[in-house]
Protein backbone atom coordinates (compact mmCIF):
# COMPACT_ATOMS: atom_id res chain seq x y z
CA UNK A 1 0.00 0.00 0.00
CA UNK A 2 2.94 2.57 0.86
CA UNK A 3 4.12 2.11 -2.94
CA UNK A 4 0.76 2.86 -4.16
CA UNK A 5 0.28 5.69 -2.10
CA UNK A 6 3.81 7.47 -2.08
CA UNK A 7 2.71 10.69 -4.48
CA UNK A 8 -0.40 11.34 -2.05
CA UNK A 9 -0.21 14.26 0.07
CA UNK A 10 -0.34 13.63 3.98
CA UNK A 11 -3.86 13.81 4.63
CA UNK A 12 -4.05 11.56 1.60
CA UNK A 13 -1.95 8.94 3.49
CA UNK A 14 -3.48 9.39 6.51
CA UNK A 15 -7.31 8.78 4.98
CA UNK A 16 -5.73 5.40 3.27
CA UNK A 17 -4.23 4.59 6.88
CA UNK A 18 -8.29 5.80 8.53
CA UNK A 19 -9.97 3.84 5.90
CA UNK A 20 -7.93 0.79 5.03
CA UNK A 21 -8.70 0.06 8.97
CA UNK A 22 -11.98 -1.28 8.35
CA UNK A 23 -12.71 -4.85 7.05
CA UNK A 24 -16.18 -5.42 4.54
CA UNK A 25 -18.61 -8.07 5.31
CA UNK A 26 -18.71 -10.63 7.45
CA UNK A 27 -15.33 -11.95 6.76
CA UNK A 28 -14.27 -15.17 9.24
CA UNK A 29 -11.42 -13.39 11.34
CA UNK A 30 -9.27 -16.59 10.97
CA UNK A 31 -8.65 -15.79 7.52
CA UNK A 32 -6.32 -13.24 6.17
CA UNK A 33 -7.39 -9.73 5.86
CA UNK A 34 -6.22 -8.65 2.47
CA UNK A 35 -4.82 -9.68 -0.64
CA UNK A 36 -2.53 -8.01 -3.06
CA UNK A 37 -3.38 -8.96 -6.69
CA UNK A 38 -1.36 -6.68 -9.28
CA UNK A 39 -3.36 -5.92 -12.61
CA UNK A 40 -1.42 -5.88 -16.12
CA UNK A 41 -2.12 -4.07 -19.57
CA UNK A 42 -1.83 -7.39 -21.17
CA UNK A 43 -3.73 -9.91 -18.65
CA UNK A 44 -6.05 -8.89 -15.90
CA UNK A 45 -5.70 -11.04 -12.44
CA UNK A 46 -8.39 -10.56 -9.55
CA UNK A 47 -11.66 -10.54 -9.02
CA UNK A 48 -14.62 -10.77 -12.10
CA UNK A 49 -17.21 -8.79 -11.98
CA UNK A 50 -19.27 -10.99 -10.59
CA UNK A 51 -17.47 -11.56 -7.60
CA UNK A 52 -17.33 -7.74 -7.33
CA UNK A 53 -20.81 -8.02 -7.41
CA UNK A 54 -21.54 -9.99 -5.16
CA UNK A 55 -18.90 -8.71 -3.13
CA UNK A 56 -20.64 -5.31 -3.02
CA UNK A 57 -23.59 -7.15 -2.15
CA UNK A 58 -22.10 -8.62 0.77
CA UNK A 59 -21.27 -4.40 2.14
CA UNK A 60 -24.43 -2.99 1.85
CA UNK A 61 -28.34 -3.40 -0.42
CA UNK A 62 -30.75 -0.97 -0.74
CA UNK A 63 -28.82 1.19 1.86
CA UNK A 64 -28.39 -1.47 4.31
CA UNK A 65 -25.14 -1.91 6.18
CA UNK A 66 -23.62 -5.61 7.05
CA UNK A 67 -21.56 -4.73 10.91
CA UNK A 68 -21.28 -1.22 9.74
CA UNK A 69 -17.90 -2.10 7.45
CA UNK A 70 -16.19 -0.14 5.81
CA UNK A 71 -13.07 -0.65 2.73
CA UNK A 72 -11.92 2.22 1.15
CA UNK A 73 -8.63 3.45 -1.09
CA UNK A 74 -7.06 6.18 -3.50
CA UNK A 75 -6.97 6.07 -7.09
CA UNK A 76 -5.77 9.45 -9.25
CA UNK A 77 -8.41 11.46 -10.64
CA UNK A 78 -8.88 14.88 -10.94
CA UNK A 79 -12.96 15.50 -10.87
CA UNK A 80 -14.15 14.08 -7.72
CA UNK A 81 -12.11 13.11 -4.42
CA UNK A 82 -14.98 10.65 -3.76
CA UNK A 83 -14.84 9.22 -7.36
CA UNK A 84 -11.32 9.09 -6.95
CA UNK A 85 -11.27 6.81 -3.98
CA UNK A 86 -13.70 4.83 -5.46
CA UNK A 87 -11.70 4.10 -8.32
CA UNK A 88 -9.47 2.01 -6.78
CA UNK A 89 -11.78 -0.90 -5.81
CA UNK A 90 -12.49 -4.12 -7.20
CA UNK A 91 -15.88 -3.77 -6.48
CA UNK A 92 -18.61 -1.36 -5.74
CA UNK A 93 -18.55 0.50 -2.34
CA UNK A 94 -21.39 0.25 0.24
CA UNK A 95 -23.61 3.09 0.76
CA UNK A 96 -22.27 3.73 4.45
CA UNK A 97 -18.65 3.97 2.37
CA UNK A 98 -20.04 7.78 1.02
CA UNK A 99 -21.92 8.39 3.77
CA UNK A 100 -18.76 8.09 5.97
CA UNK A 101 -16.67 10.14 3.44
CA UNK A 102 -19.25 12.63 3.46
CA UNK A 103 -19.86 13.20 6.52
CA UNK A 104 -16.05 14.39 6.72
CA UNK A 105 -16.70 17.65 6.63
CA UNK A 106 -14.45 18.11 3.25
CA UNK A 107 -16.90 16.45 0.46
CA UNK A 108 -19.95 17.79 -1.59
CA UNK A 109 -20.28 20.31 -4.31
CA UNK A 110 -17.50 22.44 -3.78
CA UNK A 111 -16.32 21.39 -0.06
CA UNK A 112 -12.97 19.36 -0.95
CA UNK A 113 -12.69 21.28 -4.28
CA UNK A 114 -12.67 24.30 -2.71
CA UNK A 115 -10.79 22.89 0.05
CA UNK A 116 -7.67 22.85 -2.60
CA UNK A 117 -8.53 26.31 -4.18
CA UNK A 118 -9.85 24.68 -7.20
CA UNK A 119 -13.26 26.31 -8.86
CA UNK A 120 -14.00 23.29 -10.47
CA UNK A 121 -16.81 20.96 -8.95
CA UNK A 122 -18.67 17.84 -9.97
CA UNK A 123 -21.74 15.87 -9.33
CA UNK A 124 -21.92 12.92 -7.41
CA UNK A 125 -21.68 10.19 -9.83
CA UNK A 126 -24.25 7.66 -9.53
CA UNK A 127 -23.22 3.65 -9.13
CA UNK A 128 -23.31 2.31 -13.04
CA UNK A 129 -20.81 5.59 -13.72
CA UNK A 130 -18.71 4.70 -11.45
CA UNK A 131 -18.84 0.81 -11.98
CA UNK A 132 -18.37 1.70 -15.76
CA UNK A 133 -15.57 4.36 -14.59
CA UNK A 134 -13.85 1.34 -12.21
CA UNK A 135 -13.69 -1.17 -15.32
CA UNK A 136 -12.21 1.21 -17.61
CA UNK A 137 -9.47 1.69 -14.54
CA UNK A 138 -8.74 -1.61 -14.13
CA UNK A 139 -8.31 -2.53 -17.75
CA UNK A 140 -5.66 0.46 -17.87
CA UNK A 141 -3.47 -1.33 -15.42
CA UNK A 142 -2.73 1.69 -13.97
CA UNK A 143 -4.45 0.61 -10.40
CA UNK A 144 -3.75 -1.76 -7.52
CA UNK A 145 -6.67 -4.05 -5.80
CA UNK A 146 -7.43 -5.31 -3.03
CA UNK A 147 -9.66 -8.41 -2.28
CA UNK A 148 -11.35 -8.61 0.98
CA UNK A 149 -11.80 -12.35 0.52
CA UNK A 150 -8.71 -14.24 -0.66
CA UNK A 151 -9.63 -16.86 -4.19
CA UNK A 152 -8.04 -19.72 -1.86
CA UNK A 153 -7.64 -19.99 1.62
CA UNK A 154 -4.23 -19.23 2.53
CA UNK A 155 -2.49 -22.09 5.16
CA UNK A 156 0.12 -21.06 7.76
CA UNK A 157 2.34 -23.91 8.43
CA UNK A 158 3.59 -24.04 11.58
CA UNK A 159 7.61 -24.90 12.65
CA UNK A 160 8.08 -28.28 13.98
CA UNK A 161 8.90 -28.19 17.40
CA UNK A 162 12.69 -28.35 18.51
CA UNK A 163 13.69 -29.69 21.42
CA UNK A 164 16.02 -27.16 23.63
CA UNK A 165 19.72 -27.50 22.91
CA UNK A 166 21.71 -28.16 26.29
CA UNK A 167 25.01 -26.80 27.13
CA UNK A 168 27.21 -29.10 28.65
CA UNK A 169 31.23 -27.88 29.54
CA UNK A 170 33.88 -29.86 27.75
CA UNK A 171 36.87 -27.90 28.69
CA UNK A 172 38.43 -25.78 31.59
CA UNK A 173 41.45 -23.24 30.93
CA UNK A 174 43.09 -20.94 33.05
CA UNK A 175 45.83 -18.65 34.35
CA UNK A 176 45.52 -17.31 38.07
CA UNK A 177 47.76 -16.64 41.09
CA UNK A 178 47.60 -20.44 42.41
CA UNK A 179 48.10 -21.97 39.04
CA UNK A 180 47.64 -22.45 35.49
CA UNK A 181 46.21 -25.98 35.36
CA UNK A 182 42.36 -26.66 36.70
CA UNK A 183 43.71 -29.12 39.01
CA UNK A 184 46.52 -27.52 40.32
CA UNK A 185 44.61 -24.59 40.92
CA UNK A 186 41.77 -26.73 42.66
CA UNK A 187 44.32 -28.04 44.89
CA UNK A 188 45.41 -25.26 46.34
CA UNK A 189 42.34 -23.83 46.88
CA UNK A 190 41.65 -26.99 48.58
CA UNK A 191 44.35 -26.19 50.73
CA UNK A 192 43.79 -23.23 51.84
CA UNK A 193 46.94 -21.70 49.63
CA UNK A 194 46.45 -17.71 49.18
CA UNK A 195 48.13 -16.19 46.04
CA UNK A 196 48.02 -12.98 47.83
CA UNK A 197 51.84 -11.18 47.67
CA UNK A 198 53.88 -8.17 47.93
CA UNK A 199 53.72 -6.90 44.43
CA UNK A 200 56.90 -7.26 42.86
CA UNK A 201 56.75 -6.11 38.82
CA UNK A 202 56.33 -2.43 39.59
CA UNK A 203 57.97 0.11 42.34
CA UNK A 204 54.95 1.05 44.79
CA UNK A 205 56.18 1.96 47.64
CA UNK A 206 54.55 5.43 47.11
CA UNK A 207 51.03 3.77 46.83
CA UNK A 208 49.11 2.74 50.30
CA UNK A 209 48.26 -0.52 48.99
CA UNK A 210 51.38 -2.86 48.30
CA UNK A 211 49.59 -6.29 48.04
CA UNK A 212 48.22 -7.84 45.04
CA UNK A 213 47.17 -11.27 44.16
CA UNK A 214 49.96 -11.11 41.37
CA UNK A 215 51.11 -13.89 38.97
CA UNK A 216 54.79 -14.83 39.58
CA UNK A 217 55.75 -17.19 36.84
CA UNK A 218 54.36 -17.47 33.68
CA UNK A 219 54.92 -18.41 30.57
CA UNK A 220 53.59 -18.29 26.73
CA UNK A 221 55.76 -20.85 25.25
CA UNK A 222 53.96 -23.04 22.90
CA UNK A 223 50.88 -21.47 23.68
CA UNK A 224 51.52 -18.10 21.68
CA UNK A 225 54.09 -16.86 18.98
CA UNK A 226 57.22 -15.26 20.64
CA UNK A 227 56.51 -11.79 18.34
CA UNK A 228 52.71 -11.59 19.33
CA UNK A 229 54.02 -11.76 22.85
CA UNK A 230 56.42 -9.05 22.87
CA UNK A 231 53.71 -6.40 21.17
CA UNK A 232 50.23 -7.82 23.27
CA UNK A 233 49.20 -6.55 26.70
CA UNK A 234 48.66 -9.24 29.76
CA UNK A 235 45.24 -9.50 29.49
CA UNK A 236 45.85 -11.19 25.88
CA UNK A 237 48.26 -13.24 26.67
CA UNK A 238 46.80 -14.51 29.66
CA UNK A 239 43.74 -14.97 27.99
CA UNK A 240 44.77 -16.58 24.31
CA UNK A 241 46.77 -19.02 26.48
CA UNK A 242 44.08 -20.06 28.81
CA UNK A 243 41.96 -20.22 25.85
CA UNK A 244 44.31 -22.75 24.40
CA UNK A 245 44.88 -25.12 27.13
CA UNK A 246 40.43 -25.25 27.53
CA UNK A 247 40.95 -26.14 23.99
CA UNK A 248 43.74 -29.00 24.84
CA UNK A 249 41.72 -30.03 28.12
CA UNK A 250 38.43 -30.48 26.30
CA UNK A 251 40.50 -32.59 23.60
CA UNK A 252 39.94 -30.47 20.67
CA UNK A 253 42.91 -32.28 18.72
CA UNK A 254 44.04 -31.10 15.30
CA UNK A 255 42.07 -33.74 13.42
CA UNK A 256 38.73 -33.10 15.61
CA UNK A 257 39.59 -29.19 14.86
CA UNK A 258 39.93 -30.09 11.06
CA UNK A 259 36.05 -31.91 11.78
CA UNK A 260 34.56 -28.92 13.64
CA UNK A 261 32.33 -26.78 10.90
CA UNK A 262 34.03 -23.43 11.82
CA UNK A 263 31.27 -21.61 10.87
CA UNK A 264 29.36 -22.83 14.17
CA UNK A 265 32.55 -22.30 15.95
CA UNK A 266 32.81 -19.05 18.30
CA UNK A 267 35.10 -17.36 20.88
CA UNK A 268 33.42 -14.56 23.61
CA UNK A 269 35.82 -13.81 26.16
CA UNK A 270 35.26 -10.13 27.69
CA UNK A 271 37.60 -8.07 29.66
CA UNK A 272 36.70 -5.59 32.45
CA UNK A 273 39.67 -2.97 31.64
CA UNK A 274 41.05 -4.22 28.80
CA UNK A 275 45.02 -3.24 27.68
CA UNK A 276 46.00 -0.88 30.33
CA UNK A 277 49.95 -1.69 30.35
CA UNK A 278 50.02 -1.03 26.11
CA UNK A 279 47.66 1.90 26.70
CA UNK A 280 49.82 3.75 29.76
CA UNK A 281 53.01 2.70 28.15
CA UNK A 282 51.81 4.63 24.93
CA UNK A 283 51.05 7.84 26.98
CA UNK A 284 54.26 7.62 28.80
CA UNK A 285 55.59 7.06 25.02
CA UNK A 286 53.96 10.37 24.03
CA UNK A 287 55.42 12.01 26.17
CA UNK A 288 58.34 12.32 24.45
CA UNK A 289 57.07 11.50 20.89
CA UNK A 290 54.47 10.23 18.65
CA UNK A 291 56.98 8.51 16.85
CA UNK A 292 57.72 6.38 19.44
CA UNK A 293 54.55 4.72 20.45
CA UNK A 294 53.38 1.27 20.25
CA UNK A 295 51.78 1.20 16.69
CA UNK A 296 49.46 -1.83 17.94
CA UNK A 297 48.43 0.24 21.22
CA UNK A 298 45.06 0.92 19.94
CA UNK A 299 43.89 -2.16 18.98
CA UNK A 300 45.90 -4.05 21.71
CA UNK A 301 44.16 -1.92 24.18
CA UNK A 302 40.70 -2.35 23.23
CA UNK A 303 38.73 -5.40 25.36
CA UNK A 304 37.53 -7.32 22.28
CA UNK A 305 41.09 -7.88 20.06
CA UNK A 306 41.95 -11.16 22.99
CA UNK A 307 38.85 -12.38 21.07
CA UNK A 308 39.02 -11.72 17.93
CA UNK A 309 42.95 -12.82 17.94
CA UNK A 310 42.27 -16.22 19.48
CA UNK A 311 39.39 -16.56 16.78
CA UNK A 312 42.13 -15.91 13.94
CA UNK A 313 44.45 -17.46 15.63
CA UNK A 314 41.91 -20.92 15.18
CA UNK A 315 39.61 -19.81 12.06
CA UNK A 316 36.67 -20.04 14.28
CA UNK A 317 33.90 -18.05 12.26
CA UNK A 318 31.12 -18.10 14.35
CA UNK A 319 30.31 -15.50 16.91
CA UNK A 320 33.20 -13.67 17.74
CA UNK A 321 32.98 -10.09 20.19
CA UNK A 322 33.10 -9.06 24.02
CA UNK A 323 31.84 -8.24 26.61
CA UNK A 324 32.75 -5.53 29.72
CA UNK A 325 30.98 -5.41 32.14
CA UNK A 326 33.42 -5.14 35.02
CA UNK A 327 33.21 -7.97 37.81
CA UNK A 328 30.24 -9.49 36.07
CA UNK A 329 32.36 -9.52 32.73
CA UNK A 330 32.92 -13.34 32.42
CA UNK A 331 29.35 -14.15 33.43
CA UNK A 332 28.08 -12.34 30.99
CA UNK A 333 30.18 -13.86 28.49
CA UNK A 334 29.26 -17.19 29.29
CA UNK A 335 25.19 -16.86 29.37
CA UNK A 336 25.58 -15.37 25.97
CA UNK A 337 27.62 -18.45 24.54
CA UNK A 338 25.88 -20.65 26.12
CA UNK A 339 22.59 -18.86 24.53
CA UNK A 340 24.19 -18.70 21.15
CA UNK A 341 24.77 -22.63 21.39
CA UNK A 342 21.12 -23.11 22.63
CA UNK A 343 20.08 -20.61 19.40
CA UNK A 344 21.83 -23.03 16.71
CA UNK A 345 24.12 -20.01 15.88
CA UNK A 346 26.77 -22.30 17.67
CA UNK A 347 28.05 -26.00 18.54
CA UNK A 348 30.85 -24.77 20.40
CA UNK A 349 32.02 -21.75 22.00
CA UNK A 350 35.28 -20.54 23.88
CA UNK A 351 33.76 -18.15 26.77
CA UNK A 352 35.39 -16.37 29.94
CA UNK A 353 37.27 -13.40 30.91
CA UNK A 354 40.49 -12.16 30.99
CA UNK A 355 42.04 -8.71 32.86
CA UNK A 356 45.95 -7.74 34.06
CA UNK A 357 45.55 -4.23 35.95
CA UNK A 358 48.04 -4.99 38.58
CA UNK A 359 50.50 -1.85 37.21
CA UNK A 360 50.89 1.23 38.40
CA UNK A 361 47.78 2.93 36.58
CA UNK A 362 45.47 0.28 37.84
CA UNK A 363 46.50 0.04 41.45
CA UNK A 364 46.81 4.00 41.58
CA UNK A 365 42.84 4.13 40.07
CA UNK A 366 41.31 1.12 42.85
CA UNK A 367 43.25 3.22 45.19
CA UNK A 368 41.94 6.84 44.34
CA UNK A 369 38.33 4.53 45.25
CA UNK A 370 39.38 3.78 48.30
CA UNK A 371 37.96 0.10 47.67
CA UNK A 372 41.58 -1.95 48.46
CA UNK A 373 42.41 -3.47 51.82
CA UNK A 374 45.42 -1.66 53.41
CA UNK A 375 46.68 -4.76 55.43
CA UNK A 376 49.87 -4.46 53.76
CA UNK A 377 51.71 -6.46 57.01
CA UNK A 378 50.08 -9.94 56.38
CA UNK A 379 48.99 -10.10 52.63
CA UNK A 380 47.36 -13.51 52.69
CA UNK A 381 44.95 -12.52 55.69
CA UNK A 382 43.88 -9.33 53.65
CA UNK A 383 41.23 -11.12 51.71
CA UNK A 384 38.52 -12.12 54.65
CA UNK A 385 34.95 -12.34 53.13
CA UNK A 386 32.24 -11.45 55.57
CA UNK A 387 34.85 -11.17 58.39
CA UNK A 388 34.28 -8.32 60.67
CA UNK A 389 37.92 -6.78 60.18
CA UNK A 390 37.64 -6.14 56.58
CA UNK A 391 38.87 -3.52 54.62
CA UNK A 392 38.57 -3.77 51.00
CA UNK A 393 39.10 -6.50 48.69
CA UNK A 394 42.58 -7.07 47.12
CA UNK A 395 43.72 -7.01 43.09
CA UNK A 396 44.36 -10.20 41.35
CA UNK A 397 45.03 -11.06 37.81
CA UNK A 398 44.62 -13.89 35.39
CA UNK A 399 41.84 -15.21 33.00
CA UNK A 400 39.50 -18.04 33.01
CA UNK A 401 37.80 -20.04 29.66
CA UNK A 402 35.35 -22.77 29.67
CA UNK A 403 34.99 -25.07 26.50
CA UNK A 404 31.44 -24.82 26.23
CA UNK A 405 29.48 -27.55 24.00
CA UNK A 406 25.98 -28.51 22.17
CA UNK A 407 25.34 -32.24 24.05
CA UNK A 408 24.92 -33.87 21.68
CA UNK A 409 27.59 -32.41 20.12
CA UNK A 410 29.85 -33.47 22.51
CA UNK A 411 28.87 -37.01 23.19
CA UNK A 412 29.47 -37.17 18.91
CA UNK A 413 32.65 -37.01 19.24
CA UNK A 414 33.39 -38.80 22.55
CA UNK A 415 34.18 -35.71 24.97
CA UNK A 416 34.39 -35.97 28.52
CA UNK A 417 31.92 -33.63 30.27
CA UNK A 418 32.27 -32.53 33.27
CA UNK A 419 28.97 -30.19 33.86
CA UNK A 420 25.72 -29.03 32.29
CA UNK A 421 25.25 -25.43 32.24
CA UNK A 422 21.76 -25.03 33.18
CA UNK A 423 21.07 -21.19 32.90
CA UNK A 424 21.53 -17.29 34.38
CA UNK A 425 20.27 -13.65 34.44
CA UNK A 426 21.49 -10.43 33.84
CA UNK A 427 20.00 -7.71 36.41
CA UNK A 428 21.23 -4.39 37.31
CA UNK A 429 20.51 -2.64 40.73
CA UNK A 430 19.77 0.82 38.86
CA UNK A 431 21.17 2.39 41.89
CA UNK A 432 25.10 3.34 42.19
CA UNK A 433 28.30 3.14 40.42
CA UNK A 434 29.64 1.12 43.19
CA UNK A 435 27.31 0.33 45.95
CA UNK A 436 24.97 -2.21 45.75
CA UNK A 437 21.08 -1.35 46.62
CA UNK A 438 19.95 -1.10 50.04
CA UNK A 439 17.38 -3.50 49.94
CA UNK A 440 19.57 -5.92 47.80
CA UNK A 441 16.68 -6.39 45.31
CA UNK A 442 18.96 -6.18 42.20
CA UNK A 443 20.92 -9.18 43.51
CA UNK A 444 17.51 -11.06 44.61
CA UNK A 445 16.16 -10.75 41.01
CA UNK A 446 19.14 -11.81 39.28
CA UNK A 447 18.92 -14.82 41.60
CA UNK A 448 14.95 -15.60 40.88
CA UNK A 449 15.68 -15.10 37.24
CA UNK A 450 18.41 -17.52 37.01
CA UNK A 451 16.57 -20.18 39.01
CA UNK A 452 13.55 -19.35 36.50
CA UNK A 453 15.84 -19.59 33.43
CA UNK A 454 17.70 -23.14 34.10
CA UNK A 455 13.54 -24.77 36.08
CA UNK A 456 15.94 -25.58 39.11
CA UNK A 457 14.03 -25.01 42.65
CA UNK A 458 15.86 -23.12 45.01
CA UNK A 459 15.44 -25.81 47.66
CA UNK A 460 18.03 -28.42 44.88
CA UNK A 461 21.10 -25.93 45.18
CA UNK A 462 23.53 -27.01 47.65
CA UNK A 463 26.43 -24.92 46.90
CA UNK A 464 27.18 -21.61 46.36
CA UNK A 465 30.13 -19.52 45.26
CA UNK A 466 29.32 -15.98 46.29
CA UNK A 467 31.01 -13.04 44.72
CA UNK A 468 32.03 -11.63 47.91
CA UNK A 469 34.98 -9.39 47.62
CA UNK A 470 35.33 -8.46 51.04
CA UNK A 471 34.45 -4.96 51.18
CA UNK A 472 32.51 -3.81 53.80
CA UNK A 473 28.75 -2.97 52.21
CA UNK A 474 29.13 -5.67 49.16
CA UNK A 475 29.28 -8.60 51.46
CA UNK A 476 26.57 -8.09 53.87
CA UNK A 477 24.35 -6.81 50.94
CA UNK A 478 24.65 -10.23 48.96
CA UNK A 479 24.77 -12.17 52.41
CA UNK A 480 21.14 -10.70 53.39
CA UNK A 481 19.99 -11.45 49.23
CA UNK A 482 20.97 -15.38 49.77
CA UNK A 483 19.53 -15.33 53.14
CA UNK A 484 15.82 -13.95 51.03
CA UNK A 485 16.46 -16.38 48.57
CA UNK A 486 17.77 -19.67 49.95
CA UNK A 487 16.89 -19.07 54.02
CA UNK A 488 15.46 -22.14 53.99
CA UNK A 489 18.24 -24.72 52.16
CA UNK A 490 19.25 -27.05 55.19
CA UNK A 491 22.79 -27.91 54.46
CA UNK A 492 23.82 -25.09 51.64
CA UNK A 493 27.60 -24.40 51.66
CA UNK A 494 28.70 -20.87 50.57
CA UNK A 495 31.94 -20.07 50.42
CA UNK A 496 34.64 -17.29 48.25
CA UNK A 497 37.24 -18.69 46.22
CA UNK A 498 38.49 -14.46 46.40
CA UNK A 499 39.86 -14.85 50.38
CA UNK A 500 42.57 -16.84 48.51
CA UNK A 501 43.07 -15.29 45.09
CA UNK A 502 41.73 -11.89 45.40
CA UNK A 503 39.54 -10.43 43.09
CA UNK A 504 40.24 -10.87 39.07
CA UNK A 505 37.96 -8.41 37.99
CA UNK A 506 36.75 -9.04 34.41
CA UNK A 507 38.20 -12.86 35.05
CA UNK A 508 36.55 -13.42 38.37
CA UNK A 509 33.14 -15.38 37.19
CA UNK A 510 35.20 -17.43 34.87
CA UNK A 511 37.84 -18.72 37.16
CA UNK A 512 35.53 -19.00 40.15
CA UNK A 513 33.20 -20.95 37.62
CA UNK A 514 35.89 -23.43 37.16
CA UNK A 515 36.28 -23.38 40.95
CA UNK A 516 32.36 -24.10 40.72
CA UNK A 517 32.77 -27.25 38.16
CA UNK A 518 35.97 -28.72 39.92
CA UNK A 519 33.80 -28.92 43.09
CA UNK A 520 30.75 -30.78 41.16
CA UNK A 521 34.05 -33.33 39.94
CA UNK A 522 35.42 -33.54 43.43
CA UNK A 523 32.75 -33.43 45.55
CA UNK A 524 35.09 -31.50 47.76
CA UNK A 525 34.26 -27.44 48.21
CA UNK A 526 37.04 -25.11 49.40
CA UNK A 527 37.15 -23.32 52.84
CA UNK A 528 36.70 -19.86 53.05
CA UNK A 529 39.70 -18.76 54.85
CA UNK A 530 40.38 -15.65 56.97
CA UNK A 531 36.79 -15.87 58.57
CA UNK A 532 37.83 -15.44 62.18
CA UNK A 533 35.26 -12.50 63.46
CA UNK A 534 32.31 -13.28 61.39
CA UNK A 535 30.35 -10.16 60.77
CA UNK A 536 27.30 -9.68 63.69
CA UNK A 537 24.80 -9.66 60.52
CA UNK A 538 26.35 -13.20 59.11
CA UNK A 539 26.61 -14.68 62.91
CA UNK A 540 22.52 -14.80 63.26
CA UNK A 541 21.80 -18.94 62.95
CA UNK A 542 20.86 -19.66 59.51
CA UNK A 543 20.04 -22.88 58.46
CA UNK A 544 23.12 -22.89 55.55
CA UNK A 545 26.63 -22.12 56.34
CA UNK A 546 29.66 -20.06 54.72
CA UNK A 547 32.15 -23.27 53.94
CA UNK A 548 35.25 -22.80 56.47
CA UNK A 549 35.00 -22.66 56.67
CA UNK A 550 28.59 -11.46 41.51
CA UNK A 551 24.96 -9.99 41.28
CA UNK A 552 26.50 -12.84 39.23
CA UNK A 553 23.84 -15.66 38.72
CA UNK A 554 24.74 -18.97 36.81
CA UNK A 555 23.54 -22.24 37.56
CA UNK A 556 25.56 -25.28 36.53
CA UNK A 557 24.71 -29.13 37.31
CA UNK A 558 26.75 -32.53 37.47
CA UNK A 559 25.34 -34.58 33.94
CA UNK A 560 25.14 -37.75 36.11
CA UNK A 561 23.40 -40.44 33.85
CA UNK A 562 22.93 -38.37 30.56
Amino acid sequence: MASSCSFTSPLCTWLVAACMSFTCGSRDPHQPPSVLRRYTNNKREGLSAARRRKLSAKCGVGGEVVNGSLVSSFSGSSHSIQSLMASCLPFEPCNEYYSSVSSLGFFGDNGFSSFFGSNNSTATLNRRQRRLRLNRVTRSGEAMAVAVQPDEEVTTKKKPHMKQRRVVVTGMGLVSPLGHEPDVFYNNLLEGVSGISEIETFDCTSFPTKIAAEIKSFSTDGWVAPKLSKRMDKFMLYLLTAGKKALADGGITEDVMNELDKSKCGVLIGSGLGGMKVFYDAIEALRISYKKMNPFCVPFATTNMGSAMLAMDLGWMGPNYSISTACATSNFCILNAANHIIRGEANVMLCGGSDAAVIPIGLGGFVACRALSQRNNDPTKASRPWDINRDGFVMGEGAGVLLLEELEHAKKRGAKIYAEFRGGSFTSDAYHMTEPHPDGVGVILCIEKALAHSGVSREDVNYINAHATSTPAGDIKEYQALIHCFGQNRGLRVNSTKSMIGHLLGAAGAVEAIAVVQAIRTGWIHPNINLENPDAVVSTKTNFMIYDVQSNATCYASLVGQ
